[in-house]
């Protein structure tokens, strides 16, 4: 009798333990977010979500390779999704680094690397020679001796810092920066070294031009295959660009218009991403006030000015005021001076709402700033340096200033 009570109790405490089938959603869209946010899940700094993925691999493992064509590394110390972009823009570089050479030096650092096994350690003085050396054997230089030079390895090592490729034991390649005959680093190589770079479907001998380093997988010619390769490329630019309107699907319209529905209420259940389709195309819209993702409006000012101007803009064309021309695709082209004198009126206005920065900056430096802001946000795009063209999504934001009462 008592084994038999204590099997009841044990069962019933599994089952009281046992996430429900909300719960198990909710963990897979975090996972889901987790995996395409991150450069990959440490099993030592984050346990709980490694687990979780683990427990949800096939399923999770499965959407990606059919929506996708990424594929997942997960070995017993972390998890990586092999991210690869359909479309390349300069806001999806390193925010870190300034200039090529810094991309140049990361790259070379990382062949360095090859050679190395986790634990193993070197000196910067080791690291800078050797990349030295075999920059000259491929007809490239670069001169330690350059204090910019310096500064681009350091940025690059400290990159590879952040990412946990390896890690400084003694020394600051700041410092090397600085003063490089007096300074040293000592560092050692951690496991992701070697999982940095992504992997190809061939042989980089046998690429011949940039677009086709961003296929994922060998694609056929046959009528499944094409399919296979559209529908890869159109969830590979919802997951990782702000906004892909209509236009700026490059495919079929058919397809898009398709696929759209099921795209939508696809992302919602894997990812909680709300989807709306309008007239210039399909807009999702992060629901989690908590998300991994960089999300628009920013934590930033300049996203509050940028909101402002789109709804200005807006009641400007509804109003014909500047004699504003809103195409069928919901496209308005404005001047640089008339985004200044808007700006201009918006400040009169609202100045008390902006920051000491904005309200001293000059008109026309300030349209640059936000007009830069909109494009990198897909809301619009500068055309012949003269013209900045919005786009209807822009018109789907309007804000407004005001005070707000707060319940205690």
């Amino acid at each position: 009798m008592v084994k038999i009570k204590v099997g009841k109790l044990s069962t019933r405490r599994q089952r009281m333990n046992r996430p429900d089938r909300n719960e198990i959603e909710e963990r897979k869209q975090i996972c889901m977010n987790a995996l395409l946010n991150r450069p990959w899940i440490d099993k030592e700094k984050n346990a709980e979500i490694y687990y979780w993925i683990k427990d949800q691999y096939f399923e999770i493992k499965e959407w990606f390779m059919n929506y996708t064509g990424y594929s997942i590394i997960m070995n017993r110390n972390f998890i990586k999704l092999e991210k690869v972009p359909a479309e390349v823009f300069p806001w999806m570089g390193f925010q870190e680094f300034r200039e090529p050479m810094d991309y140049a030096l990361f790259t070379y650092s990382l062949w360095y690397l090859e050679n190395k096994t986790e634990g193993d350690q070197f000196l910067l003085t080791q690291l800078v020679i050797e990349i030295r050396q075999y920059m000259v054997e491929q007809g490239l230089d670069v001169d330690w001796k350059n204090y910019y030079h310096r500064l681009s390895m350091a940025r690059a090592l400290k990159k590879l810092k952040n990412l946990n490729v390896v890690r400084s034991v003694d020394g600051e390649e700041a410092n090397w920066a600085s003063n490089h005959e007096h300074h040293d680093v000592l560092y050692e190589c951690t496991l992701y070294s070697r999982y940095m770079l992504r992997s190809f479907p061939a042989e980089l001998s046998s690429y011949t031009n940039m677009a086709e380093l961003k296929e994922t997988m060998t694609y056929g010619w046959e009528a499944a295959e094409i399919d296979i390769k559209k529908r890869h490329e159109l969830y590979r630019r919802f997951l990782l660009e702000p906004i892909l309107l209509d236009y700026q699907w490059h495919g079929d319209p058919s397809y898009l218009h398709r696929e759209a529905n099921f795209l939508m209420k696809n992302m919602k259940t894997m990812f909680g991403w709300e989807g709306s389709r309008y007239r210039e195309g399909i807009l999702l819209f992060e629901t989690n006030t908590m998300s991994e993702s960089e999300v628009f409006p920013t934590q930033l000012a300049l996203s509050d000015l940028a909101m402002l101007l789109c709804g200005e803009v807006r009641k400007m064309a509804v109003s014909a005021e500047l004699d504003l021309k809103v195409d069928l695709s919901g496209f308005v082209r404005l001047t640089k001076n008339e985004i200044e004198r808007i700006l201009i009126h918006l400040k009169s206005s609202f100045s008390e709402f902006w920051t000491n920065e904005h309200t001293k900056k000059k008109s026309t430096e300030l349209a640059e700033q936000i007009c830069d802001h909109l494009a990198e946000w897909g809301f619009g795009y500068w055309e012949d340096h003269m013209f900045f063209v919005l786009n209807g999504a822009a018109g789907r934001w309007e804000v407004k200033y005001g005070s707000t009462e707060q319940d205690d």
